[in-house]
Protein backbone atom coordinates (compact mmCIF):
# COMPACT_ATOMS: atom_id res chain seq x y z
CA UNK A 1 0.00 0.00 0.00
CA UNK A 2 2.93 2.40 -0.06
CA UNK A 3 2.51 2.74 -3.43
CA UNK A 4 -0.95 4.46 -3.19
CA UNK A 5 -2.73 7.52 -1.61
CA UNK A 6 -5.96 6.13 -2.18
CA UNK A 7 -8.76 3.47 -2.71
CA UNK A 8 -11.92 2.71 -4.22
CA UNK A 9 -13.98 -0.76 -4.32
CA UNK A 10 -16.36 -1.84 -5.67
CA UNK A 11 -18.91 -3.77 -4.04
CA UNK A 12 -18.14 -1.89 -0.92
CA UNK A 13 -21.67 -3.26 0.78
CA UNK A 14 -20.18 -6.41 1.28
CA UNK A 15 -19.45 -7.76 4.80
CA UNK A 16 -15.59 -8.38 4.02
CA UNK A 17 -15.54 -5.24 1.87
CA UNK A 18 -17.01 -2.90 4.45
CA UNK A 19 -14.58 -3.99 7.37
CA UNK A 20 -11.34 -3.41 4.60
CA UNK A 21 -12.91 0.11 4.04
CA UNK A 22 -13.05 0.67 7.96
CA UNK A 23 -9.41 -0.42 8.23
CA UNK A 24 -8.22 2.26 5.56
CA UNK A 25 -10.42 5.46 6.74
CA UNK A 26 -9.15 4.38 10.17
CA UNK A 27 -5.47 4.83 8.81
CA UNK A 28 -6.32 8.22 7.26
CA UNK A 29 -7.20 7.02 3.41
CA UNK A 30 -9.11 8.45 1.37
CA UNK A 31 -11.54 5.81 0.28
CA UNK A 32 -14.44 5.89 -2.54
CA UNK A 33 -16.75 3.13 -4.10
CA UNK A 34 -19.49 1.41 -5.55
CA UNK A 35 -22.68 -1.23 -4.31
CA UNK A 36 -25.57 -1.98 -6.43
CA UNK A 37 -28.21 -0.76 -3.61
CA UNK A 38 -28.22 0.97 -0.67
CA UNK A 39 -27.98 -0.56 2.68
CA UNK A 40 -27.39 0.22 6.54
CA UNK A 41 -23.94 -0.95 5.99
CA UNK A 42 -23.35 1.66 3.23
CA UNK A 43 -25.11 4.31 4.99
CA UNK A 44 -22.66 3.74 8.20
CA UNK A 45 -19.85 3.96 5.96
CA UNK A 46 -20.52 7.26 4.04
CA UNK A 47 -20.76 8.67 8.03
CA UNK A 48 -17.88 7.39 8.67
CA UNK A 49 -16.13 8.52 5.67
CA UNK A 50 -15.75 6.75 2.42
CA UNK A 51 -17.87 8.25 -0.79
CA UNK A 52 -20.23 5.27 -2.22
CA UNK A 53 -21.99 5.73 -5.22
CA UNK A 54 -24.85 3.05 -6.25
CA UNK A 55 -24.75 3.67 -10.33
CA UNK A 56 -21.66 2.09 -11.99
CA UNK A 57 -21.19 5.07 -14.48
CA UNK A 58 -17.63 6.11 -14.58
CA UNK A 59 -18.66 9.76 -14.47
CA UNK A 60 -19.44 9.16 -11.03
CA UNK A 61 -16.07 7.81 -9.51
CA UNK A 62 -14.41 11.32 -7.71
CA UNK A 63 -12.04 12.96 -9.54
CA UNK A 64 -9.73 12.45 -6.53
CA UNK A 65 -9.90 8.56 -7.09
CA UNK A 66 -8.80 8.89 -10.93
CA UNK A 67 -5.23 9.03 -11.20
CA UNK A 68 -4.18 5.49 -11.51
CA UNK A 69 -0.85 6.49 -10.05
CA UNK A 70 -2.89 7.33 -6.42
CA UNK A 71 -5.57 4.50 -6.42
CA UNK A 72 -5.70 0.82 -5.96
CA UNK A 73 -8.84 -0.88 -6.87
CA UNK A 74 -10.44 -3.83 -4.94
CA UNK A 75 -13.48 -5.46 -6.07
CA UNK A 76 -15.09 -8.52 -4.48
CA UNK A 77 -15.60 -11.88 -7.30
CA UNK A 78 -19.23 -11.06 -7.11
CA UNK A 79 -19.06 -8.07 -9.22
CA UNK A 80 -19.45 -8.92 -12.86
CA UNK A 81 -16.73 -7.85 -15.53
CA UNK A 82 -19.40 -6.35 -17.07
CA UNK A 83 -19.29 -3.53 -14.73
CA UNK A 84 -19.01 -0.41 -16.20
CA UNK A 85 -16.60 1.11 -13.56
CA UNK A 86 -14.55 -1.87 -13.48
CA UNK A 87 -13.70 -1.49 -17.40
CA UNK A 88 -13.08 1.69 -17.33
CA UNK A 89 -10.37 1.35 -14.30
CA UNK A 90 -9.14 -1.53 -16.95
CA UNK A 91 -8.53 0.74 -19.74
CA UNK A 92 -7.14 3.33 -17.50
CA UNK A 93 -4.10 1.21 -16.40
CA UNK A 94 -4.94 1.28 -12.35
CA UNK A 95 -3.66 -1.72 -10.69
CA UNK A 96 -6.71 -3.73 -9.57
CA UNK A 97 -6.84 -6.30 -7.13
CA UNK A 98 -9.56 -9.00 -5.70
CA UNK A 99 -10.41 -8.07 -2.01
CA UNK A 100 -8.36 -11.15 -0.97
CA UNK A 101 -5.22 -10.20 -2.15
CA UNK A 102 -5.32 -6.79 -0.11
CA UNK A 103 -6.13 -9.06 3.06
CA UNK A 104 -3.22 -11.32 1.94
CA UNK A 105 -1.01 -7.95 2.14
CA UNK A 106 -2.03 -7.23 5.44
CA UNK A 107 -1.22 -10.43 6.63
CA UNK A 108 2.35 -10.47 5.07
CA UNK A 109 3.14 -7.59 7.39
CA UNK A 110 2.00 -8.85 10.53
CA UNK A 111 0.75 -12.50 12.43
CA UNK A 112 -2.25 -13.52 10.68
CA UNK A 113 -4.80 -15.94 12.35
CA UNK A 114 -6.68 -17.24 9.72
CA UNK A 115 -9.76 -18.81 10.03
CA UNK A 116 -11.04 -21.12 7.07
CA UNK A 117 -13.72 -23.60 6.68
CA UNK A 118 -17.34 -24.51 4.91
CA UNK A 119 -19.19 -23.50 8.56
CA UNK A 120 -18.59 -22.04 11.46
CA UNK A 121 -15.68 -19.52 10.99
CA UNK A 122 -17.40 -16.16 10.98
CA UNK A 123 -18.56 -17.14 14.83
CA UNK A 124 -15.33 -18.52 15.48
CA UNK A 125 -13.29 -15.71 14.22
CA UNK A 126 -15.80 -13.59 15.87
CA UNK A 127 -15.31 -15.34 19.49
CA UNK A 128 -11.49 -15.25 19.31
CA UNK A 129 -11.28 -11.56 18.40
CA UNK A 130 -13.56 -10.98 20.91
CA UNK A 131 -11.13 -13.02 23.50
CA UNK A 132 -8.07 -10.93 22.29
CA UNK A 133 -9.84 -7.78 22.70
CA UNK A 134 -11.11 -8.32 25.99
CA UNK A 135 -7.46 -9.21 27.13
CA UNK A 136 -4.20 -7.33 27.00
CA UNK A 137 -2.79 -9.26 23.83
CA UNK A 138 -5.51 -7.62 22.06
CA UNK A 139 -6.02 -7.89 17.83
CA UNK A 140 -6.64 -6.81 15.08
CA UNK A 141 -9.70 -8.51 13.25
CA UNK A 142 -11.35 -8.26 9.71
CA UNK A 143 -14.62 -10.28 10.79
CA UNK A 144 -17.41 -11.91 8.33
CA UNK A 145 -19.97 -10.36 10.34
CA UNK A 146 -20.78 -7.52 12.70
CA UNK A 147 -20.06 -8.28 16.57
CA UNK A 148 -22.77 -7.09 18.36
CA UNK A 149 -20.03 -6.23 21.74
CA UNK A 150 -18.82 -3.79 18.94
CA UNK A 151 -20.97 -2.72 16.53
CA UNK A 152 -18.62 -3.23 13.27
CA UNK A 153 -16.82 -6.42 11.74
CA UNK A 154 -13.77 -4.42 12.12
CA UNK A 155 -11.47 -4.24 15.52
CA UNK A 156 -8.18 -2.52 15.78
CA UNK A 157 -5.55 -2.29 18.15
CA UNK A 158 -2.31 0.29 18.46
CA UNK A 159 -0.48 -2.20 19.96
CA UNK A 160 -0.76 -5.80 18.94
CA UNK A 161 0.72 -7.61 15.68
CA UNK A 162 -2.18 -10.24 15.51
CA UNK A 163 -4.56 -10.22 12.81
CA UNK A 164 -7.80 -12.12 12.49
CA UNK A 165 -8.75 -12.77 9.41
CA UNK A 166 -11.90 -14.54 8.08
CA UNK A 167 -10.58 -16.96 5.13
CA UNK A 168 -13.01 -17.44 2.24
CA UNK A 169 -12.69 -20.68 0.65
CA UNK A 170 -14.83 -19.22 -2.38
CA UNK A 171 -12.75 -18.79 -5.84
CA UNK A 172 -9.81 -19.75 -3.82
CA UNK A 173 -9.61 -16.52 -2.43
CA UNK A 174 -7.64 -18.25 1.14
CA UNK A 175 -4.69 -18.83 -1.12
CA UNK A 176 -3.79 -15.38 -1.47
CA UNK A 177 -3.13 -15.08 2.72
CA UNK A 178 0.32 -15.72 4.45
CA UNK A 179 -1.15 -17.36 8.37
CA UNK A 180 1.05 -17.21 11.30
CA UNK A 181 -1.51 -19.48 12.74
CA UNK A 182 -5.02 -20.72 10.86
CA UNK A 183 -7.48 -22.61 12.19
CA UNK A 184 -9.94 -25.16 9.55
CA UNK A 185 -13.50 -25.67 11.51
CA UNK A 186 -14.90 -27.74 8.56
CA UNK A 187 -14.51 -28.94 4.86
CA UNK A 188 -17.65 -30.24 3.64
CA UNK A 189 -18.22 -29.57 -0.19
CA UNK A 190 -19.30 -26.31 -1.19
CA UNK A 191 -18.52 -24.49 -3.90
CA UNK A 192 -19.32 -26.65 -6.33
CA UNK A 193 -19.70 -24.37 -9.52
CA UNK A 194 -16.05 -22.86 -9.00
CA UNK A 195 -14.16 -26.20 -7.60
CA UNK A 196 -16.40 -28.98 -9.59
CA UNK A 197 -15.57 -32.24 -7.18
CA UNK A 198 -15.44 -32.65 -3.70
CA UNK A 199 -11.28 -33.83 -4.32
CA UNK A 200 -10.64 -30.36 -5.80
CA UNK A 201 -12.54 -28.49 -2.89
CA UNK A 202 -10.23 -30.61 -0.39
CA UNK A 203 -7.31 -30.35 -2.34
CA UNK A 204 -7.64 -26.17 -2.15
CA UNK A 205 -7.47 -26.73 1.68
CA UNK A 206 -4.59 -28.73 1.47
CA UNK A 207 -3.09 -26.10 -0.53
CA UNK A 208 -4.03 -23.62 2.40
CA UNK A 209 -2.33 -25.39 4.83
CA UNK A 210 1.05 -24.79 2.74
CA UNK A 211 1.10 -21.31 3.26
CA UNK A 212 1.30 -21.44 7.03
CA UNK A 213 4.49 -20.13 8.01
CA UNK A 214 7.45 -21.76 9.58
CA UNK A 215 7.35 -21.61 13.39
CA UNK A 216 3.26 -20.85 13.03
CA UNK A 217 0.31 -23.37 13.99
CA UNK A 218 -2.65 -25.16 12.55
CA UNK A 219 -5.10 -26.13 14.39
CA UNK A 220 -7.73 -28.48 12.58
CA UNK A 221 -10.85 -30.24 13.46
CA UNK A 222 -10.72 -33.64 14.34
CA UNK A 223 -11.79 -36.34 11.80
CA UNK A 224 -12.39 -34.07 9.13
CA UNK A 225 -11.33 -35.30 5.46
CA UNK A 226 -8.33 -32.57 4.94
CA UNK A 227 -5.07 -33.98 5.05
CA UNK A 228 -2.40 -31.31 6.02
CA UNK A 229 0.93 -30.54 4.32
CA UNK A 230 2.33 -27.89 6.34
CA UNK A 231 6.07 -26.37 6.40
CA UNK A 232 8.53 -28.06 8.34
CA UNK A 233 8.37 -25.96 11.79
CA UNK A 234 4.52 -25.84 11.69
CA UNK A 235 2.84 -27.46 14.65
CA UNK A 236 -0.47 -28.82 14.09
CA UNK A 237 -3.08 -29.28 17.01
CA UNK A 238 -6.30 -31.19 16.79
CA UNK A 239 -9.86 -30.02 18.58
CA UNK A 240 -12.85 -31.01 18.73
CA UNK A 241 -16.51 -30.83 20.93
CA UNK A 242 -15.78 -33.70 23.17
CA UNK A 243 -14.02 -36.44 21.03
CA UNK A 244 -10.48 -35.82 22.52
CA UNK A 245 -7.71 -34.35 20.86
CA UNK A 246 -5.39 -31.61 22.11
CA UNK A 247 -8.07 -28.66 22.75
CA UNK A 248 -11.62 -29.99 23.80
CA UNK A 249 -14.82 -29.95 25.92
CA UNK A 250 -15.38 -31.99 28.85
CA UNK A 251 -18.30 -31.86 31.89
CA UNK A 252 -20.59 -30.42 29.91
CA UNK A 253 -23.62 -29.28 30.94
CA UNK A 254 -26.54 -28.14 29.28
CA UNK A 255 -30.06 -26.44 30.49
CA UNK A 256 -31.75 -23.42 31.95
CA UNK A 257 -30.72 -21.53 29.23
CA UNK A 258 -27.14 -22.10 29.87
CA UNK A 259 -24.02 -23.93 28.42
CA UNK A 260 -21.16 -24.50 30.85
CA UNK A 261 -18.30 -26.73 30.22
CA UNK A 262 -14.32 -27.83 31.26
CA UNK A 263 -11.60 -26.54 28.46
CA UNK A 264 -8.97 -28.87 28.07
CA UNK A 265 -5.95 -27.97 26.69
CA UNK A 266 -2.64 -29.80 26.46
CA UNK A 267 -1.56 -28.32 29.61
CA UNK A 268 -4.14 -26.95 31.92
CA UNK A 269 -8.37 -27.04 32.40
CA UNK A 270 -9.90 -24.25 32.30
CA UNK A 271 -13.13 -25.00 34.62
CA UNK A 272 -16.60 -23.86 34.30
CA UNK A 273 -16.50 -22.24 30.62
CA UNK A 274 -20.06 -19.98 30.13
CA UNK A 275 -21.24 -19.59 26.83
CA UNK A 276 -21.98 -15.74 25.88
CA UNK A 277 -24.68 -17.28 23.02
CA UNK A 278 -25.65 -20.63 24.52
CA UNK A 279 -26.21 -22.78 21.64
CA UNK A 280 -24.70 -26.47 21.22
CA UNK A 281 -22.61 -25.73 18.07
CA UNK A 282 -20.77 -22.98 20.15
CA UNK A 283 -19.12 -25.22 21.72
CA UNK A 284 -16.96 -26.75 19.09
CA UNK A 285 -16.46 -23.30 18.31
CA UNK A 286 -15.25 -21.77 21.06
CA UNK A 287 -12.85 -24.43 21.55
CA UNK A 288 -11.20 -23.41 18.38
CA UNK A 289 -11.46 -20.24 19.40
CA UNK A 290 -10.10 -20.19 22.76
CA UNK A 291 -7.56 -22.64 21.60
CA UNK A 292 -5.70 -20.16 19.06
CA UNK A 293 -6.25 -17.50 21.95
CA UNK A 294 -4.31 -19.65 24.39
CA UNK A 295 -1.43 -20.45 22.24
CA UNK A 296 -1.02 -17.03 22.05
CA UNK A 297 -0.71 -16.28 25.33
CA UNK A 298 -3.98 -15.07 27.05
CA UNK A 299 -4.69 -16.06 30.24
CA UNK A 300 -6.82 -18.69 31.39
CA UNK A 301 -9.41 -15.83 33.72
CA UNK A 302 -9.46 -13.69 30.26
CA UNK A 303 -10.57 -16.45 27.75
CA UNK A 304 -13.14 -17.15 30.63
CA UNK A 305 -14.77 -13.94 31.03
CA UNK A 306 -14.36 -12.86 27.30
CA UNK A 307 -16.59 -16.41 26.43
CA UNK A 308 -19.22 -15.35 28.72
CA UNK A 309 -19.46 -11.59 27.86
CA UNK A 310 -19.61 -12.29 23.82
CA UNK A 311 -22.64 -11.55 22.48
CA UNK A 312 -21.85 -12.92 18.67
CA UNK A 313 -22.61 -11.74 15.54
CA UNK A 314 -25.79 -10.62 13.84
CA UNK A 315 -27.01 -13.09 11.61
CA UNK A 316 -25.55 -16.11 13.83
CA UNK A 317 -27.98 -17.80 15.86
CA UNK A 318 -29.39 -13.76 16.60
CA UNK A 319 -32.67 -14.07 18.75
CA UNK A 320 -35.12 -11.46 17.70
CA UNK A 321 -37.68 -12.16 19.82
CA UNK A 322 -37.52 -14.17 23.28
CA UNK A 323 -40.53 -14.71 25.31
CA UNK A 324 -42.12 -17.69 27.14
CA UNK A 325 -44.21 -18.05 24.60
CA UNK A 326 -42.59 -17.15 21.45
CA UNK A 327 -39.12 -17.13 20.43
CA UNK A 328 -37.82 -15.87 17.06
CA UNK A 329 -34.14 -16.92 15.87
CA UNK A 330 -32.41 -15.57 12.52
CA UNK A 331 -29.53 -17.22 11.51
CA UNK A 332 -27.03 -17.11 8.40
CA UNK A 333 -27.09 -20.88 7.88
CA UNK A 334 -27.14 -21.25 3.87
CA UNK A 335 -25.64 -24.88 3.41
CA UNK A 336 -27.25 -27.86 4.63
CA UNK A 337 -25.13 -29.15 7.27
CA UNK A 338 -24.99 -25.80 8.54
CA UNK A 339 -28.78 -25.76 8.31
CA UNK A 340 -28.91 -29.60 10.30
CA UNK A 341 -26.59 -27.84 13.03
CA UNK A 342 -29.17 -25.09 13.67
CA UNK A 343 -32.23 -26.71 13.24
CA UNK A 344 -30.83 -29.36 15.91
CA UNK A 345 -29.44 -27.29 18.00
CA UNK A 346 -32.89 -24.99 18.24
CA UNK A 347 -34.51 -28.13 19.01
CA UNK A 348 -32.08 -29.15 22.04
CA UNK A 349 -33.00 -25.76 23.56
CA UNK A 350 -36.76 -26.02 23.10
CA UNK A 351 -37.06 -29.85 23.03
CA UNK A 352 -41.02 -29.43 23.82
CA UNK A 353 -41.93 -26.58 21.18
CA UNK A 354 -42.93 -26.12 17.41
CA UNK A 355 -40.19 -25.58 15.55
CA UNK A 356 -40.36 -23.77 12.47
CA UNK A 357 -38.77 -22.60 9.48
CA UNK A 358 -38.54 -19.83 6.70
CA UNK A 359 -35.27 -20.68 4.28
CA UNK A 360 -34.50 -19.01 1.70
CA UNK A 361 -31.97 -20.48 -0.68
CA UNK A 362 -28.54 -18.87 -2.09
CA UNK A 363 -27.30 -19.53 -5.38
CA UNK A 364 -28.43 -21.69 -8.47
CA UNK A 365 -25.67 -24.08 -8.62
CA UNK A 366 -25.67 -24.65 -4.71
CA UNK A 367 -29.27 -25.41 -4.84
CA UNK A 368 -28.85 -27.50 -7.84
CA UNK A 369 -25.73 -29.54 -6.14
CA UNK A 370 -27.13 -30.03 -3.21
CA UNK A 371 -31.19 -30.52 -3.41
CA UNK A 372 -31.42 -33.92 -1.52
CA UNK A 373 -28.83 -32.75 1.26
CA UNK A 374 -30.87 -29.37 1.48
CA UNK A 375 -34.56 -31.10 1.76
CA UNK A 376 -33.21 -33.61 4.35
CA UNK A 377 -31.67 -31.19 6.88
CA UNK A 378 -34.98 -29.05 6.79
CA UNK A 379 -37.16 -32.24 7.21
CA UNK A 380 -35.95 -32.13 10.83
CA UNK A 381 -38.32 -28.47 11.46
CA UNK A 382 -42.04 -29.22 12.02
CA UNK A 383 -42.84 -26.84 9.88
CA UNK A 384 -41.30 -25.00 6.91
CA UNK A 385 -42.22 -22.41 4.75
CA UNK A 386 -39.89 -22.17 1.62
CA UNK A 387 -38.95 -19.03 -0.21
CA UNK A 388 -37.95 -18.57 -3.86
CA UNK A 389 -33.89 -18.92 -4.56
CA UNK A 390 -31.45 -15.66 -3.80
CA UNK A 391 -29.70 -15.73 -7.41
CA UNK A 392 -26.86 -13.35 -5.83
CA UNK A 393 -23.88 -13.71 -8.40
CA UNK A 394 -26.07 -16.06 -10.45
CA UNK A 395 -28.56 -16.20 -13.82
CA UNK A 396 -31.65 -18.91 -13.38
CA UNK A 397 -30.79 -22.30 -14.68
CA UNK A 398 -33.42 -24.20 -16.58
CA UNK A 399 -35.36 -26.65 -13.80
CA UNK A 400 -33.75 -25.34 -10.86
CA UNK A 401 -35.85 -23.58 -8.37
CA UNK A 402 -36.97 -24.64 -4.60
CA UNK A 403 -39.32 -26.96 -5.96
CA UNK A 404 -36.54 -29.36 -6.39
CA UNK A 405 -35.56 -29.23 -2.31
CA UNK A 406 -39.61 -28.97 -1.97
CA UNK A 407 -40.71 -32.11 -3.54
CA UNK A 408 -38.14 -34.10 -1.37
CA UNK A 409 -39.23 -32.63 2.54
CA UNK A 410 -40.49 -34.58 4.55
CA UNK A 411 -41.93 -32.27 7.30
CA UNK A 412 -46.15 -32.65 7.01
CA UNK A 413 -46.44 -28.78 7.22
CA UNK A 414 -44.84 -27.07 3.91
CA UNK A 415 -45.51 -24.90 2.12
CA UNK A 416 -43.84 -23.03 -1.07
CA UNK A 417 -43.86 -18.71 -0.91
CA UNK A 418 -42.98 -16.00 -3.01
CA UNK A 419 -40.98 -13.28 -0.70
CA UNK A 420 -43.79 -10.36 -1.30
CA UNK A 421 -46.41 -12.70 0.25
CA UNK A 422 -44.59 -13.84 3.20
CA UNK A 423 -45.88 -11.49 5.79
CA UNK A 424 -48.88 -12.57 4.58
CA UNK A 425 -48.10 -15.86 5.59
CA UNK A 426 -46.95 -15.65 8.33
CA UNK A 427 -50.75 -13.68 9.48
CA UNK A 428 -52.01 -17.04 9.24
CA UNK A 429 -49.66 -19.22 11.37
CA UNK A 430 -49.29 -19.45 14.77
CA UNK A 431 -45.57 -20.07 16.00
CA UNK A 432 -43.76 -20.94 18.75
CA UNK A 433 -40.09 -21.06 17.99
CA UNK A 434 -39.31 -19.71 14.39
CA UNK A 435 -35.94 -19.97 12.69
CA UNK A 436 -35.08 -17.40 9.30
CA UNK A 437 -32.45 -19.27 7.55
CA UNK A 438 -30.34 -17.99 4.37
CA UNK A 439 -27.54 -16.02 3.22
CA UNK A 440 -29.84 -13.88 0.70
CA UNK A 441 -31.87 -11.02 1.16
CA UNK A 442 -33.74 -12.81 4.22
CA UNK A 443 -32.26 -10.01 6.72
CA UNK A 444 -34.20 -7.40 5.08
CA UNK A 445 -37.30 -8.10 6.25
CA UNK A 446 -36.48 -9.40 9.92
CA UNK A 447 -37.90 -6.22 11.48
CA UNK A 448 -40.96 -6.47 9.22
CA UNK A 449 -41.31 -10.19 10.03
CA UNK A 450 -40.64 -9.30 14.47
CA UNK A 451 -43.54 -6.69 14.01
CA UNK A 452 -45.71 -8.79 12.08
CA UNK A 453 -44.97 -11.76 14.89
CA UNK A 454 -45.34 -9.03 18.09
CA UNK A 455 -48.47 -7.00 16.75
CA UNK A 456 -50.80 -9.79 14.71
Amino acid sequence: MENYKSLYFIGAGGIGMSALIRYFLAKGYPVAGYDKTPSPLTEELIKEGAQIVYDENPRLIPSDFKDPKNTLIVYTPAVPESHAGMIWFKENGFEIVKRARLLGMITRTSKGLCFAGTHGKTTTSSMAAHIFAQSPVGCNAFLGGILKNYGSNLILSDHSDLTVIEADEYDRSFHQLSPYMAVITAADPDHLDIYGNEDAYLESFRYFTTLIRPGGVLIIKKGIKIRPDVQNGVTVYHYSMNDGGDFYAQNIRIGNGQIIFDFVTPKETIKDIELGVPVKINIENSIAAMAIAWLNGVSATDIKNAVASFQGAKRRFDFWIKRDDLVMIDDYAHHPDEIKASISSVKELYPEKKISVIFQPHLYTRTRDFAPQFAKALSLADELILLDIYPAREEPIPGVTSEIIFDKVTCRNKELCHKDMLLEKIKQRNFEVLITLGAGDIDRMLPEIRDTLNYK
